[in-house]
């Protein structure tokens, strides 16, 4: 027979066991999250300030490099610590003003193992603390973009938006949703994919000459192709220059340099030779060297030049067109602007060294990294969109059936 004196201890014994058991719980909860409770003078339990919440979860391995954090709530961070697991390496970062959350001060390694301990007080000087060790998203399962033109820089009327990723993308439409193209100008900006892995923009016409364009870039966690996603979170602005559009007559072996709509110039040059000759087409100067090595061999020309100080030279493809300087120019061929010599290229008179006062050098000073040189009558076909930063060669309504979205 059971006594009450026997049923009031069994029920003293339950509720230790489930206090135990509590308790238990609390001391193991090696969580990203600290969500301590107390009891109340009610007897009931009531959540405890402050609240710690680690962004990358313990034991995860596909964490952002980017938006991993920490934040509080009702209270302020006292105290926050990361580390790269493998080095020990601290890593920088910032509490904000308001002591709610903390970030890095920079990306995070992509395929890296991470601790963070995080601690934080409210105003009744209750704390808590939360801890995580984590993994940020491998190599083999993200992908990046390398873009042009870079932020905070001047570019020419013709310069595209051109990114190229280092992982073919097959969720073509997510990607390019998550990239925005805006001008100040007003202009509609439309992205064409070139195959997988480029995705160019521009708009209709070139750039609006003073205008500022801004590029949003929110790939971080986008799927692009099955179990690869992006970790990119940034934002680019660059700025239009004047305009400045030049056009070569193959012709007339000259090249007429306009700017806001003005001729500043008409300079004599040498276009590729007729077995050599020079594409037609709107071409974008994409890089700048004020002097650079050309070699034939490297563009299919075997060892017909191997000239190591090929002055004031620009690019205008990729396979390797450039408008550039001839200090080599046979004296026994007749001046320039008379007829084409070169292997393709567009030659400017110049002297080695790429001083003095010529025109190949002066065209080089006056020219920005997105300027257009338009070639015409010449006997080669016009130039493909993708050959360069040369998508001003595709009608628009090709340019837009390109894009994803």
């Amino acid at each position: 027979m059971t006594t009450p004196d026997t049923t009031a201890r069994r029920t003293l014994a339950a509720c230790a066991a489930l206090m135990v058991g509590a308790l238990t719980l609390t001391a193991c909860g090696g969580d990203a999250k600290a969500d301590n409770r107390t009891d109340d003078k009610s007897g009931g339990a009531k959540a405890s300030a402050p609240e710690v919440v680690i962004s990358a979860k313990d034991g995860s391995t596909g964490a952002s490099i980017n938006s991993t954090g920490v934040k509080v709530s009702d209270g302020k961070l006292t105290e926050v610590k990361m580390t790269a697991s493998a080095t020990g390496t601290a890593v920088p970062g910032v509490i904000a003003a308001n002591g709610k959350s903390w970030k890095p001060e920079e990306q995070l390694e992509r395929g890296t193992k991470y601790q963070i301990s995080a601690t934080a007080k409210d105003a009744d000087g209750k704390t808590a603390a939360a801890n995580s060790i984590f993994t940020t998203v491998s190599t083999d399962n993200s992908f990046i973009g390398t873009y042009t033109p870079d932020d905070g820089t001047k570019v020419g009327v013709g310069m595209p938006v051109s990114f190229t990723f280092d992982k073919a993308i097959s969720n073509k439409k997510d990607v390019q949703s998550h990239i925005r193209v805006t001008s100040s100008s007003g202009q509609k900006v439309v992205g064409h994919w070139f195959g997988t892995q480029r995705l160019d923009f521009r708009p209709e016409a070139y750039w609006k000459a003073g205008s500022k364009v801004t590029m949003k870039v929110d790939l971080d966690g986008v799927e692009g192709a099955n179990g690869v996603y992006g970790v990119q979170d940034k934002t680019v602005t660059f700025t239009v220059g004047r305009s400045q559009v030049s056009t070569v007559d193959v012709a007339t072996q000259t090249m007429k340099v306009v700017r806001d709509g003005k001729t500043v110039r008409t300079i004599p040059i040498s276009a590729g030779s007729p077995e050599n000759s020079t594409y037609n087409g709107q071409m974008v100067i994409s890089e700048k060297f004020r002097q650079t090595r050309m070699n034939g061999s490297t563009v299919g020309y075997g060892g017909e030049y191997d000239i190591s100080d090929v002055p004031n030279a620009m690019r205008l493809t990729t396979s390797g067109t450039f408008i550039h300087g001839n200090y080599w120019y046979n004296k026994g061929n007749p001046p320039f602007g008379k007829q084409g010599t070169s292997h393709g290229c567009i030659g400017l008179a110049d002297v080695r060294g790429a001083g003095g006062d010529t025109t190949a050098k002066w065209f080089f000073d006056n020219s920005l990294v997105g300027d257009v040189v338009t070639v015409r009558n010449s006997p080669d076909k016009t130039v493909a969109p993708d050959n360069g930063l040369n998508g001003w060669n595709m009608a628009w309504s090709a340019w837009t059936a390109g894009s994803a979205l």
